[in-house]
């Protein structure tokens, strides 16, 4: 079995649990060659074992088991993308154009990011394709569960979930190289998305549930609701904020088209919803599916 931890803590590993020995001491100790150790293992080339895993962090006397993404099988080089492979094979179910799939989408715009790395023998590099959701660990566990679920019944795959050691932020991991494809097809690029300038789907703006399900999706990942000012205590406000500009106007566009109207976009970053017979109307017809935002609108209605 192969463990894959978050990028960098597999060399932290290694230099916490090296401390003050040198390579050749601990090599000894962790019965490895000494090259292999100080050399791929150390600079990531190769993920470490289960079994090296766990003694790593008996020596270094750190539990790093909030950093594992995945746990992979011995021959995940012919499966999951490692050197003798073409990359990822984890098939998926291709989806239909649907609501589901547009909310999905919709949050990858807002808090998602998409990662297309070719393999490389000559770089020793490992073939990564994975879409990856960022949320705060103490208010969107639960969302992070339902987009899990969601995306299970799109494409057919299990994701992974893993936290930022000592912060809280927490991921949602989707690892196919199909998969990554199928956004690519879409127009959503991997890599930066502000340079890319990737944004919403031609196809999305076909159907009105899909531009309100797409919207949920932004809304729940780069939204917030909140309270005007303290003078207009009982006013509330839905914003988005994202600093991708194509994004934003494609955003505020799909707001528009369903007859909302919403604020010119201020300092290239943010609009807002402001009027209350507006909110109450988004609430009604799109809603939220992160629980966040509920839990706020209710404690701001309770006051």
């Amino acid at each position: 079995m192969r463990v894959r931890l978050n990028e960098g803590k597999q060399k932290e590993l290694i230099l916490l649990a090296r401390g003050n020995m040198g390579w050749t001491e601990l090599s000894k100790i962790l019965e490895i060659p000494v090259n292999y150790l100080s050399g791929d293992l150390r600079y990531e080339k190769v993920l470490i074992s289960k079994k090296l895993f766990g003694k790593l962090c008996e020596i270094s006397g750190k539990n790093y088991e909030s950093c594992v993404l995945e746990i992979l099988e011995d021959n995940w080089g012919k499966s999951k993308g490692g050197f003798n492979s073409q990359g990822s094979t984890i098939d998926i179910k291709i989806p239909k154009y649907s609501s589901e799939l547009a909310e999905f989408i919709g949050a990858v715009l807002g808090d998602g990011h998409v990662h297309y790395t070719k393999k490389s023998l000559k770089a020793r590099k490992i073939g990564v394709y994975q879409i990856r959701i960022t949320g705060d660990l103490r208010y969107e566990k639960e969302y992070h569960n339902y987009l899990g679920e969601l995306s299970k019944l799109l494409f057919g795959i299990n994701p992974k979930y893993a936290c930022k050691n000592g912060k809280n932020e927490r991921y949602l991991f989707l690892s196919s190289r199909k998969l990554v494809e199928f956004f690519m097809g879409m127009g959503i690029n991997p890599g930066n998305k502000i340079v890319n300038q990737s944004t919403i789907p031609k196809w999305v703006y076909e159907n009105r549930e899909y531009m309100k399900a797409c919207l949920r999706g932004l809304i729940d990942t780069d939204g917030s609701i909140h309270r005007m000012s303290k003078r207009d205590f009982n006013l509330l406000r839905i914003s988005f904020t994202n600093h991708d500009n194509k994004l934003l106007q494609d955003t505020r566009a799909l707001f528009v088209i369903l007859g909302y109207c919403p604020s010119k976009i201020i300092n290239n970053r943010n609009f807002y919803i402001s009027g209350q017979g507006e909110i109450e109307k988004y609430l009604k017809e799109i809603g939220f599916s992160n629980k966040k935002h509920v839990d706020r609108y209710k404690q701001f209605k309770a006051l």
